[in-house]
């Protein structure tokens, strides 16, 4: 089964029943995105498909197949983070961190298809997301200083 996995062509002889999940962090060793509810209902193992934010666990490997998946691993580095994991940072959007991986992933799908989101435009984006400990606030906050990072002529991009 090949698809693209954080911009690097991949190839796995993998049950097509199993989780993208499963694949991405038992195969791949990509271990941010998180198991939490086993359902698609809690967004801690949200990435990228496509551009779209689905949730990993239970997405099977073949609708996976021959398609462009992104991790938060994939996103930025320490040297060149992407302005969202920058946001998150600085406004200290997150608190435990199992829920931030997914958090991010979902932020950056809705900055996609919404650059400048109105408060209520990122609460909708982000609803598929659970944080117990109750980080939200932060959240919303980064995703509206990464939104004016990114903006052009902001001098912070």
């Amino acid at each position: 089964m090949a698809l693209t996995v954080n911009g690097r062509s991949v190839s796995l002889r993998v049950d097509p029943s199993r989780s993208l999940l499963d694949v991405l962090r038992n195969e791949l060793g990509l271990k941010a995105s998180r198991y939490g509810c086993g359902a698609g209902l809690c967004g801690a193992c949200m990435v990228m498909v496509d551009g779209h934010a689905v949730p990993a666990c239970d997405t099977p490997m073949w609708s996976a197949a021959g398609k462009d998946v992104v991790t938060v691993e994939g996103l930025g580095d320490e040297r060149g983070p992407h302005p969202v994991q920058r946001a998150f940072i600085a406004e200290q959007a997150a608190q435990c961190g199992y829920c931030t991986s997914g958090m991010m992933i979902a932020a950056v799908a809705l900055l996609r298809r919404c650059p400048h989101p109105t408060e209520a435009q990122a609460r909708a984006g982000l609803e598929r997301n659970l944080c117990r400990c109750g980080a939200h606030p932060r959240v919303l906050r980064a995703v509206a200083r990464a939104a004016e990072e990114a903006a052009p002529g902001s001098g912070r991009a």
